[in-house]
């Protein structure tokens, strides 16, 4: 094994664990955007069924620091063997099950030292849980500063190559920090207000580790509008992505209804029943050898991780996709051991929204943005095509 296989194959293998051994691990909330685990006051979390509170229905309050809260429950016999959201939105019933789900997979929930962050772990009688809550953010998202490339603005939408890692609407985990912050910093009082506040609209979405164009309106009519042109397919979408493998033909269609993953809620896969129908058409723009592709895709329809799903369920997921990159591919022999190591170690997936055109909601003009791959993508082509495979 090459020694810089070492980072996939950890990953890989943390992945593995999680799923059959519902993994306890530490991090530190704060990296999430979140305020640091508050400090227990006294005993530990695993001792609080003894000391703190009396093991019983409910919930009890230890403490509010800097405005948040400490929330505490023992389970139940009669409650052993829930998933643990469910056990938590069921003692505490001012949280929404969505909000408690969020604050778990963003490190707020303790058993003992332990973090927990899985929604879906089983909860056992006697288990002691320390849910985290920090302080309620305020309604409307707040303005930030935040970096991205602006392509295209007026009164009515504001067109933007949105970068890696960036995430586009605040959500548990990431209340602060996202696009829609920027957005209301950048546009200030040109935002004429979506659904009563004066807020960006959101048409579509990018993945947080999705590059590429992204448009968001700045006034209901066009909200609606644009809505509408998504929702009736009237917009011309394309990507640039770098799977693993040829994919045969060179050019075709990938089709199948996607809906969420029972087994891993994070995951989208095909699904026969209570799917939504998804069409992607591909086309190979460079093939290198047969162990990887540079494709362009084009969306017929958009869902939820709709290219790395089907790619993935056709034996050619993205280069560098954390969900759907399950094991290390065996055709990344083929590559040379410099533009191997390249391959596997790519940070995200490897894809880029490079073109969006649609009609502008007011003028009617037609409108044509195209961006670049970023310079991470660029530099996988280039470890690529030197591997001599080209």
């Amino acid at each position: 094994m090459n020694g810089a296989d070492q980072p996939v194959r950890q990953r890989l293998l943390m992945h593995r664990r999680a799923a059959f051994h519902a993994l306890f691990f530490f991090r530190p909330a704060h990296r999430y955007g979140m305020a640091p685990p508050m400090t227990m006051s006294s005993a530990p979390a695993s001792s609080l069924h003894d000391q703190d509170f009396d093991a019983k229905p409910g919930y009890t309050v230890l403490n509010t620091p800097a405005g948040g809260e400490r929330l505490a429950c023992v389970v139940e016999a009669a409650q052993a063997g829930e998933r643990v959201d469910r056990y938590l939105a069921a003692c505490l019933p001012a949280l929404s099950r969505s909000r408690i789900k969020g604050l778990i997979e963003a490190g707020c929930l303790f058993v003992g030292e332990t973090c927990v962050r899985e929604p879906a772990t089983l909860v056992r009688a006697g288990m002691a849980l320390v849910l985290e809550v920090p302080p309620a953010a305020p309604a409307t998202p707040e303005g930030e500063v935040v970096a991205f490339t602006v392509l295209f603005e007026d009164d009515d939408l504001i067109v933007l190559d949105k970068p890696a890692g960036l995430v586009v609407h605040p959500a548990p985990g990431n209340e602060t920090g996202t696009l829609v912050n920027g957005l209301i910093a950048h546009c200030g009082d040109s935002l004429k207000g979506i659904g009563g506040e004066r807020r960006p609209g959101i048409v579509h979405r990018l993945d947080k580790d999705t590059s590429g164009v992204m448009v968001a309106a700045k006034t209901e009519k066009a909200h609606l509008a644009l809505s509408e042109d998504f929702a009736a397919r009237r917009i011309d979408r394309a990507y640039l992505a770098f799977c693993w493998g040829l994919p045969a033909p060179a050019a075709g269609e990938y089709e199948g209804a996607i809906g969420r993953d029972k087994r891993d809620r994070k995951r989208m896969t095909l699904t026969e029943r209570g799917g939504k129908w998804a069409l992607t058409r591909y086309t190979t723009l460079r093939a290198f050898g047969t162990a990887a592709a540079k494709v362009e895709c084009r969306l017929a329809t958009g869902r939820t991780h709709q290219i790395r799903v089907h790619f993935s369920a056709h034996g050619h997921p993205l280069m560098g996709d954390p969900l759907y990159l399950r094991r290390l591919p065996a055709i990344a022999r083929q590559l040379p051991a410099a533009a191997r190591d390249v391959a596997l170690d790519f940070p995200r997936q490897a894809l880029h929204a490079a073109r969006l055109g649609f009609t502008h909601p007011r003028t009617g003009a037609e409108l044509l943005f195209e961006t670049p791959m970023p310079a991470d993508m660029q530099a996988l082509e280039h470890a690529l095509a030197e591997s001599g495979n080209d």
